[in-house]
């Protein structure tokens, strides 16, 4: 079984959804500012957001829904998690199989050689940070808009979808892309989609059972 997950399941542990991130943010809009143009611009200044957005997430507490697939994951059959979503819930959770399609916003990734660095209070002592092996910048380790997906990520989340046969589909909007090509991947290799979400939403048919609700509530549900 593979469960994809969205935005809206973190939204239901008070994790402001990317579009809706409390309107404006120092008048700036957050889609202009997760882009590697805004952060060639002023670095310092995409850092500072993603710190505020860092302490929003901290206060941020897995939901039910996210115990529920970490329980699934304890019982078998084996459960791997392929979430969109950078808030590490999941882990915090309890999934131990977690495939992040769009990057950690705990980690830190070199400009330069590329490193990936996951202790933050060493790092951020100043904005912006500069990598400790090589000298080069800190960016956020996310996955901005106009980038690729990492490679390892999106093969291992193909190689996932098309070997299941059950898709869980959690709080996404089934709009954002590539990610979304996983649902008709999985449905085309024998899999079984099942569509856990708030509000209706379209999967072009793609859905064998859609049931709405939120993920806090139905999925304990689901484990039972």
């Amino acid at each position: 079984m593979i469960a994809l997950t969205g935005a809206g399941m973190s939204a239901e542990s008070g994790v402001p959804t990317f579009r809706g991130l409390d309107g404006l943010w120092r008048n700036y809009n957050p889609q202009e500012l997760a882009t590697p143009e805004a952060f060639a611009a002023n670095p310092t200044l995409v850092w500072e957001w993603y710190d505020w957005r860092r302490g929003l997430i901290a206060q941020a507490q897995p939901n039910a829904g996210h115990f529920a697939l970490a329980q699934l994951e304890e019982k078998g059959p084996f459960v791997t998690v392929v979430t969109q979503n950078v808030d590490g819930l999941h882990q915090r959770g309890g999934s131990s199989h977690v495939i992040e399609l769009h990057g950690s916003i705990w980690k830190l990734r070199c400009m330069g050689c590329q490193r990936l660095h996951s202790d933050l209070r060493a790092h951020l002592r100043t904005l912006p940070p500069l990598c400790e092996e090589c000298g080069q910048m800190l960016r956020p380790g996310v996955v901005w808009f106009g980038e690729n997906l990492p490679p390892m990520a999106w093969e291992a989340s193909v190689e996932a979808v098309s070997s299941t046969d059950v898709l869980l589909v959690i709080g996404t909007s089934g709009q954002v892309y590539p990610a979304a090509q996983l649902v008709p991947i999985a449905k085309e290799a024998g899999a079984k989609v099942i569509l856990v979400n708030l509000e209706e939403i379209e999967l072009g048919g793609a859905a064998d059972i859609v049931i709405q609700g939120a993920s806090g509530e139905i999925l304990p549900k689901l484990v039972q």
